[in-house]
């Protein structure tokens, strides 16, 4: 191995510490190795965070929420779990990375970095042309690609499904981008336009990729030819599997366990105490389900608990130049899941025995 690879390699080992929930801090990371990747750090470390905020925006009233132990990806803890999860937290996180480094890039924070210019001037449609600046999705899908699929060092199944979980998300990013236009002609006229490509709204990936997990795919291994351990017939038996997986499809290997109760082992809170929505404006069907779901279905009951909320109200302008505001007390009523007696309990969960999510 020379030099200049295995400085890479460090440093791609120390940008692991991304996905440890108590290491986001970009001053975490130990400043050594080639300049060129040092450049990438903080935007590779800002890129998993909003990941997995993003993560925890669309579990948020789910039973599993995406909790902290999401952060540390399935390759860096003993478990290894392959679930639906798993293959959400890995894309997210992946689609994360790319599209900061290509915002920042954009935003001209790299030297190394500028504007996808290369269909400029080519027709694009009838009325339109490629120009303008186009947001560099290359350089950050190569880029990303570099820090992330590294933290992959297995070479088994999990592994191919996590670096294909990763790959998912990269291709999210593209397949979200927008088309923006700019008219040309005379007095407005428009009778041509100049058009190119730009980032969605990082929530628009986070949507694509939510329904992407609601439609994941369970693979099939062949459990008879995968003992035969790290043989060709093993890796055989690993490529015909996914030979016919669609590159945009998010996989998983195992069943989701039961995050209605609390598992330490596998850093699972259960749905004890979890606030959920009976009432409010302007809330989904999903959303107004949150207490059956995560509460009764689990085996708990509602409990409505009144909070004091204390707020700025009244607020006027005074010349110059000041806001004044009152402090307003209002009684806010919330719910959250609690414990119930045993025997309602057992009779709930026989009830919904087998409903996993």
């Amino acid at each position: 191995m020379s030099s200049t690879t295995f400085l890479i390699l460090s440093i791609v080992g120390i940008c692991g510490i991304i996905f440890n929930a108590a290491a986001w801090s970009v001053n975490n990371f130990l400043m050594t190795g080639p300049k060129a990747y040092l450049t990438y750090s903080s935007s590779v470390a800002a890129g998993a965070q909003s990941g997995m905020e993003e993560c925890k925006f669309q579990f948020g009233w789910e039973r599993w929420n995406c909790p902290e132990s999401a952060l540390q990806l399935s390759t860096h803890n003993r478990l290894r779990s392959a679930t639906r999860e798993t293959s959400f937290v890995h894309a997210i996180s992946s689609a994360g990375v790319m599209y900061t480094l290509t915002r920042n890039c954009s935003m001209g924070d790299f030297e190394s970095c500028g504007c996808d210019d290369s269909r400029n001037g080519r027709v694009g449609g009838r009325g339109w042309v490629w120009g303008g600046c186009s947001d560099n999705v290359e350089f950050g899908e190569r880029i990303s690609k570099l820090f992330v699929d590294a933290l992959e060092t297995g070479h088994d199944t999990r592994a191919l499904i996590n670096l294909h979980n990763n790959e998912v998300g990269r291709l999210a990013v593209k397949a979200t981008m927008k088309r923006a236009c700019k008219c040309h002609g005379v007095s407005g006229s428009c009778s041509i336009q100049t058009c190119w490509l730009q980032l969605a709204e990082f929530r628009e990936i986070g949507n694509y990729l939510k329904m992407k997990y609601d439609q994941a795919h369970k693979l099939e291994m062949d459990k008879r030819r995968m003992r035969a351990g790290n043989s060709a017939d093993s890796r055989g038996a690993t490529a015909e599997t996914f030979h016919h997986v669609h590159a945009t499809e998010l996989v998983f290997l195992e069943d989701s366990p039961d995050y209605c109760t609390r598992n330490a082992s596998l850093g699972h809170h259960g749905t004890e105490g979890r606030e959920c929505l009976q009432t409010g404006k302007n809330l989904s069907q999903w959303e107004k389900r949150s207490c059956r779901r995560l509460c009764t279905e689990c085996g708990l009951k509602v409990e409505e608990r009144r909070t004091e909320v204390v707020s700025s109200c009244n607020c006027k302008f005074h010349w110059c130049c000041t806001v004044r505001c009152e402090q307003c007390r209002q009684l806010v009523a919330k719910h959250y899941c609690a414990r119930r007696d045993a025997a309602a309990t057992n009779h709930i969960k026989r009830r919904n025995k087998g409903h996993k999510r």
